[in-house]
């Protein structure tokens, strides 16, 4: 237990390379902080008129969550999975020992398009692959102090009593809360678990603190509830769960616990392996893996 905290993470600017000519804002891993609970990656991709075209490429260890805010996403995968994913829809890719997909914007020209794309470490008993599409989640009504009620969608894990149908593999909590305009409520938390909220659209103040649009602010544990208000009204995600208890070392699409377990994936990929399978739909294209670094690659830690 690390006690209550109020550490405001900014997200940065990065390219995804290739020719997918595509920026993202990713706030996590964080230089001082690599998971909250399993959550282990965040990114968002818009708002912004794009073709988005992520061809084939692989992932070991982790479950990919994409949550759309706008627009509609086409995602094939090496289980057979082909579906189109709207808002309000969840896909959940779970790798295990080893799984590759692709991502289409729908439509062939631009189209606007926003979307937060999370990743979840998996421990390293959780190694078969995976797919599920959940286009029907739960809603949670928020009792206000002040204003009209708040509501939130569980999206993953466990929140205010109520579970997603998602496949979890260790305890966790992600959701979306809306907040209308003029609202002041309580979140109930998991004391013994950390989180941290990000505000997605609109404006609000979280344990006190005004968020930034794209800020996350992490709250560490210890915490049964935090308040959260909005004057004009507020889209907020909230992630948390248990602290991760592994090592985990990660590099490109990959969560593994050794230099050994990246470099045998990123081999694997490089070769053709059938590791990673075949995604359904495609022929020869694929994202090569880049270099790796000239180092071993090491476990995160946390700096806090």
């Amino acid at each position: 237990m690390i006690g209550p905290r109020r550490l405001t993470l900014e997200p940065r600017e990065v390219p995804l390379g290739g020719v997918r000519n595509m920026f993202v804002l990713r706030t996590l891993p964080h230089r001082n902080l690599p998971t909250i609970g399993a959550w282990c990656f965040l990114d968002r991709f818009g708002p912004a008129d794009t073709r988005m075209r992520v061809e084939p490429h692989p992932h070991i260890g982790l479950q990919t969550v994409t949550w759309p805010l706008v627009g509609e996403i086409r995602h094939r995968d090496a289980v057979g999975s082909d579906v189109d994913l709207r808002r309000g829809q969840l896909n959940l890719m779970t790798a295990g020992y080893g799984i590759s997909h692709s991502e289409y914007s729908v439509g062939e020209g631009a189209r606007p398009l926003d979307a937060l794309q999370l990743w979840v470490a998996l421990p390293s008993s959780a190694t078969t692959p995976g797919f599920e599409q959940h286009t029907e989640l739960p809603v949670v009504t928020l009792p206000a102090a002040d204003g009209e009620d708040a509501e939130a969608t569980v999206v993953l894990g466990r929140f205010a009593g109520v579970d997603s149908p998602a496949t979890v593999y260790t305890p966790i909590v992600g959701a979306e809360i809306r907040l209308p305009a003029g609202t002041r409520v309580e979140l109930p938390l998991t004391v013994a678990w950390e989180h941290a909220i990000v505000l997605v659209e609109g404006d609000a103040h979280v344990a006190a603190h005004p968020m930034e649009q794209n800020e996350m602010l992490y709250l560490g544990d210890s915490r049964d509830a935090v308040e959260v208000m909005s004057e004009e009204g507020a889209l907020l995600f909230l992630l948390g769960g248990a602290p991760f208890d592994e090592d985990l070392v990660m590099w490109w699409n990959f969560a593994g616990r050794s230099h050994e377990d990246i470099v045998a994936a990123r081999d694997a990929w490089e070769a053709g392996s059938e590791r990673f399978g075949h995604v359904i739909g495609h022929g020869d294209e694929r994202i090569p893996a880049p270099p790796l670094p000239p180092v071993r690659l090491m476990p995160r830690t946390r700096k806090l």
